[in-house]
């Protein structure tokens, strides 16, 4: 098949038999579920896009393995322009949907796992090489929506999985049998597990040898027996429910974050990709973390797109586009966000190849990519606000509006420009709402300082990364100082 249309990716999740769960209650049908469904519109874009003529290019790419064209978020990464179109598409995305399209934790787990698991087997001689490529193939073949799970709830930070008073807050292997492992624990802050067909799991830390149980990855369908999800709240979640889609702001999409328990899970041997080699957790975890962060180049670069253009129109609305302020924000707020693109492409064209043949950024400036991201979404997201105003947060809701009682005083009292509409502009004002500090803040701001790692995360690489040596050396040579 190779790729699935937005409308076969739909379907293919409803048949999943996936336990879910929302306010203490089953989620008997995710994909029809009001809060669910925007973010499942989200990640069918991303299929649907695909189908586009003027976007295929960046959406899909022929297989080496193959000869197919497969969706890019299913590809191994072959060269430096693969990691540049990457990035590319996730901006695009980004710009499409105002949200997480959730594909971009699978396809970077896919890249780190891949070239992992090559160097692990050339050390210890093992088969997860093999694996891996069965199932990449299957992904491939199918276009299946996949879960990287790599964040565990770590418990008490200061000790190592072993040491945990309880020995599940780190997903491990609780049994080992011939023909496969049974695995213990949970994943947390799981971008799109629901709208997923397959879960990768991966270690969160680098392990020692007295942690070996910890350092295990397979992959597993997200319906398997042992498996459920309880979904995450979100600020402005239940306005969903309404039936009143300008109170949302972002109408047709929007993310989703899970907690996924694995109680007792068996996973067979050709679907085991690490299972107790310490000495290649580290890797797995970096690697896995430098596309991550790369990835924040290309879709928070998207969103902002779509907040920076809100914001615009927020100053149209409100007759204060020319305005020198106005101007110098929204000025400041393109520079933030093509800065990050800059950084997002700049890591993506000094790739190299690993020893497997696959293509990893180059680690030092995928983290000053995500470090910046770190920062300039909040100021882009305080610019927005500040340029959008107080009835941002107060205004009344769509129920008002369409009152008719009260539809005359709001539109007299609540009219920026003579040439717009209220109801125009309370929705781009509802819009900002959603992007800062609604559903969209979770793909936005907040995962902005969180996601793929925390910024002491990035700082700590960026310390490794650095070279200090040979910049104090490049220092001595310009003073002519001689230490021999």
């Amino acid at each position: 098949m190779a790729l699935m249309t937005g409308k076969e990716y739909i379907e293919s999740i409803r048949k999943l038999d996936q336990k879910v769960y929302m306010f203490g209650e089953r989620v008997e049908d995710p994909t029809r579920n009001p809060i669910l469904r925007p973010s499942l519109n989200s990640v069918r874009m991303t299929y649907d896009l695909a189908f586009q003529e003027e976007y295929r290019d960046l959406m899909t790419v022929i297989s080496p393995e193959t000869g197919q064209r497969i969706n890019r978020f299913t590809h191994i990464h072959r060269s430096s322009e693969d990691l540049v179109n990457k990035v590319k598409m996730q901006r695009l995305l980004g710009q499409k949907t105002a949200s997480c399209f959730q594909r971009c934790v699978g396809m970077d787990a896919f890249n780190a796992v891949y070239s992992t698991t090559y160097e692990t087997d050339q050390v210890h001689g093992t088969g997860y090489f093999k694996n891996f490529q069965n199932f990449m193939l299957y992904v491939q073949e199918n276009d299946l929506t996949v879960d990287g799970a790599m964040t565990d709830p770590k418990g008490d930070r200061s000790l190592p999985p072993h040491a945990q008073e309880d020995p599940d807050l780190f997903l491990r292997v609780v049994v080992r049998r011939p023909d496969g492992i049974v695995v213990r624990g949970a994943k947390v802050h799981q971008t799109g597990a629901v709208n997923s067909h397959e879960i990768l799991v991966m270690p969160t830390i680098a392990l020692g040898p007295e942690d070996q149980d910890y350092a295990v990855s397979f992959a597993v369908p997200s319906d398997e027996k042992g498996i459920f999800m309880v979904v995450g709240r979100q600020s402005c979640d239940t306005r969903k429910t309404e039936n009143a889609p300008m109170d949302v702001g972002n109408q047709k999409f929007g993310g989703m974050e899970a907690l996924i328990v694995f109680d007792n899970v068996f996973i067979p041997n050709e679907r085991i990709f690490l299972n107790g080699e310490t000495d290649f957790s580290g890797m797995m975890v970096e690697r896995f973390a430098g596309y991550h962060r790369q990835s924040y180049g290309g879709c928070k670069v998207g969103v902002g797109d779509v907040l920076i253009g809100a914001a615009a129109l927020a100053a149209d609305y409100n007759s204060i586009p020319k305005a020198s302020h106005i101007k110098d924000k929204l000025i400041e707020m393109t520079h933030l966000n093509e800065t990050l693109y800059c950084c997002g492409i700049a890591c993506s064209s000094e790739g190299v190849p690993t020893k497997s043949g696959n293509y990893m950024i180059d680690l030092l400036l995928a983290n000053v990519c995500k470090q910046n991201v770190t920062r300039f979404p909040y100021e882009i997201t305080r610019l927005a606000e500040d340029i959008a105003g107080g009835l941002m947060v107060t205004a009344p809701s769509q129920a008002d509006i369409r009152n008719p009682e009260l539809k005359p005083y709001i539109e007299k009292y609540l009219k920026g420009n003579k040439n717009v509409p209220t109801e125009n502009r309370l929705k781009i004002l509802r819009l900002l709402e959603n992007l800062t500090l609604g559903t969209a803040a979770v793909g936005y701001r907040t995962e902005s300082l969180h996601g793929a790692g925390s910024p002491q995360a990035q700082r700590i690489m960026i310390a490794r990364q650095g070279n200090l040596l040979e910049k104090k050396e490049l220092a001595k040579q310009i003073a002519g100082i001689s230490e021999e």
